[in-house]
């Protein structure tokens, strides 16, 4: 490898297309060195144990589609930021593309300097998944509302679940009472029967000890 090959960040392409795959590979070693791979069990297996800093996976893969190698890689506890490739546009498209754990997505055809943009924001956004947080036994990345468990691998979180973990989280040791989380978390017109409700949706996504409830005072990080 040239010394020019050594300063280049580590991105894995996994597009089974005969012409695009190579083509964006071509385009891609501008800037980066690329590992293409056209098939998602072997994209993934390579992925698992790669040093990669960026990874673009095609939507539509022989033997394991794109959204399942996403999933595994985030279930192996690889945390390299991702950009989908997708021909499918659609909201639910994109919204299950970003469940599955990816960081980003890009919807076919597209524009070479977006996708290198793309690559910049998440490359730039996610050092792996952003700051870690850890709870008992758990890994937390707020950055991308992602928390690991230590059985069942990884959970995403909504927005709103993800703001209440995160006050309770940078703030482990305190009690915040339910009109203060209110007031940092949720709109001013909703009450605290709301706050009641997303700490019974954080337990039943993770454990009942991810949040512990101070009689009288309101709630606290636990320690799951």
């Amino acid at each position: 490898m040239t010394a020019e090959g050594k300063d280049r960040a580590r991105l894995l392409l996994i597009e089974d297309d005969a012409k695009l795959g190579p083509l964006i590979k071509q385009v891609l070693t501008e800037t980066y060195e690329v590992t293409l791979i056209a098939d998602g069990a072997e994209g993934l297996a390579v992925g698992a144990i790669g040093d990669f800093e960026v990874m673009v996976i095609d939507r539509r893969l022989p033997s394991l589609d794109g959204l399942s190698v996403v999933d595994a890689l985030r279930r192996k506890l690889v945390t390299t930021p991702i950009l989908l490739l997708t021909a499918l546009g659609t909201t639910r498209d994109k919204v299950d593309g970003l469940d599955a754990g990816a960081n980003d997505y890009l919807v076919k055809p597209f524009e070479f300097d977006e996708l290198f943009a793309r690559l910049r924001a998440i490359r730039r956004v996610f050092t792996g998944e952003g700051r870690t947080l850890v709870v008992g036994g758990w890994a937390y990345y707020p950055d991308s509302r992602t928390i690991y468990s230590p059985y069942d691998g990884r959970i995403l979180l909504t927005v709103k679940e993800n703001d209440l973990l995160k006050l309770l989280a940078e703030a482990p040791h305190r009690t915040f009472s339910r009109q203060q989380i209110l007031s940092a978390v949720f709109n001013t017109d909703d009450t605290a029967g709301t706050v009641d409700t997303y700490v019974h949706y954080l337990r039943r996504k993770t454990e009942i000890d991810i949040v512990l409830t101070v009689r009288g005072q309101g709630y606290r990080l636990g320690q799951p």
